[in-house]
């Protein structure tokens, strides 16, 4: 990494996000799903679903990475219990570095204060689901320390009105 690198890095700050950033945070939900084949992008879902975490910090956390005021990436972490682990444990998703920023040392950046969190906090385990398709990212949290899991994940949507 170059010092040039390093030194963007350096200006950047991770924060937990607040209210006002909600509608940055809504759209850079979007814009990562509509690169992932499972979901289809909704400014009325994604708006839903980061305010209930916004104003419950019992179910989680949403942390954003500023580069001076602009917020260049975001992460979403998720609070559940583990009966395997004995304890609480993360689900780390929304994970997103804007295009522009990537390769700078950011996603590392904000993954790395992911991680200071969990620590702090006790958390066993960090669990995400990564896009099938995209080698790019499962190399990136690989590099980071993350390991395929035996187990495969299945879903079951419901269909509530």
């Amino acid at each position: 990494m170059s010092q040039d690198t390093l030194d963007k890095s350096n200006h950047a700050r991770v924060e937990p996000a607040t209210l006002e950033d909600l509608p940055q945070l809504i759209q850079m939900a979007m814009d990562l799903f509509e690169m992932e084949g499972d979901f289809e992008p909704s400014h009325e879902k994604q708006e839903r679903g980061l305010k209930l975490i916004l104003e419950e910090p019992s179910r989680g956390r949403i942390f954003v990475l500023r580069n001076d005021d602009l917020i260049v990436g975001m992460v979403n972490i998720l609070f559940t219990i583990s009966t395997a682990e004995g304890g609480m444990v993360l689900i780390l998703e929304d994970f997103f570095i804007h295009p522009s920023h990537r390769g700078q040392g950011y996603g590392s950046q904000l993954l790395n204060a992911v991680r200071d969190f969990a620590l702090a906090k006790d958390f066993k385990r960090i669990t995400l689901l990564t896009d099938k398709i995209s080698e790019e990212s499962q190399r990136f949290f690989m590099q980071n320390g993350f390991a395929f899991s035996k187990m495969i994940p299945m879903r079951l949507h419901l269909d509530c009105h």
